[in-house]
């Protein structure tokens, strides 16, 4: 609830006509300090003054880009008092000032206005834009794939049987868990060239040579055996094959991972192109290539191995 010297407090925070004009700009869109200062024609000074107000108030939130800060309305956390003054305040809000204001940030922003693409040149896939996801890239990228018959590994709920089932010529997919080979079922009943199955990693029921592909996205850390996992997938490759493998570089984040069921922490790239090796594997790429952006920043191998053709008997 509340007290009076809050209300007070709270209302005297409102009765700036700086502090409402920047409100204003800043419900709309981010700015920085020089954006600011250079559409309301105030001190730089006066205006950094009134923005710290209104962040300490909680009305505001910034962030960081470079050397620059920029300030927007905290829409998502603004305390719920001043939520309220907030949106009565702006519902009336129909002023000359305030439209000299707004004509003033859309004149500096035609005059500043630089290209996207150009903004983020060099560092693309590190900012969205509409319609610009891995996932849509991945869907472009697959019409110019073509498999034969892939088995997925630790093939979850069938997620990318899904996404590549139309590429295929058929797909067979083994996970341990029963409950999550049933959620893989039904996501994938409209692929007739798709089957589901339980199974083990380290013992497959399946032929020697009876798959083109093998996939082994981020299933390796699961296997108690990963030299043994390896070996299976060898064995069930067609001379020729391929075998796609995505897992973690080597961590020292066990508590993070258990969590998640994993049994194994990481590899390096090194040691897996050993156990692919000693698998019976050439191995025509393995090492590390990418790095998640949150902590602790795991880093994530991939790999690329092919089943070497029989050679004729001399």
């Amino acid at each position: 609830m509340p007290t009076v010297d809050s209300t007070v407090e709270l209302l005297h925070l409102f009765g700036d006509a700086t502090r409402v004009r920047l409100l204003a700009l800043l419900s709309d869109e981010e700015l920085t300090v020089a954006e600011l200062t250079s559409i309301t024609e105030l001190p730089q000074s006066r205006v950094s003054t009134h923005l710290g107000r209104l962040r300490d108030a909680g009305l505001l939130r910034d962030r960081k880009i470079g050397a620059s800060t920029k300030y927007a309305v905290n829409d998502v956390a603004m305390p719920g008092d001043a939520r309220r003054v907030w949106e009565l305040v702006r519902a009336d809000l129909d002023d000359t000032l305030l439209e000299a204001d707004r004509a003033r940030r859309d004149r500096l922003r035609a005059a500043t206005a630089e290209p996207w693409p150009d903004l983020i040149a060099g560092q693309m896939e590190r900012h969205y834009s509409p319609g610009r996801t891995w996932e849509a890239t991945a869907r472009g990228l697959l019409g110019f794939v073509r498999l034969g018959d892939v088995l997925d590994l630790g093939s979850g709920d069938g997620a990318i049987a899904d996404l590549v089932a139309r590429r295929a010529r058929s797909i067979t997919c083994i996970d341990r868990s029963e409950r999550v080979v049933e959620a893989a079922r039904q996501r994938l009943l409209r692929h007739p060239n798709v089957r589901v199955e339980v199974g083990d990693m380290h013992a497959l029921e399946l032929r020697d040579a009876s798959f083109d592909q093998v996939l082994m996205l981020s299933a390796l850390t699961y296997a108690e055996r990963p030299d043994r996992a390896l070996s299976e997938a060898a064995r069930v490759l067609r001379p020729g094959g391929t075998l796609a493998l995505v897992t973690l570089a080597a961590h020292s984040h066990r508590d993070a991972t258990a969590a998640y069921g994993h049994v194994q922490p990481g590899f390096e790239p090194q040691v897996l192109r050993g156990l692919m090796a000693d698998a019976g594997l050439e191995v025509l790429e393995c090492q590390v290539t990418s790095r998640e952006r949150t902590k602790p920043y795991f880093e994530i191998v991939t790999a690329f191995a092919e089943k070497k053709p029989r050679k004729p008997a001399q």
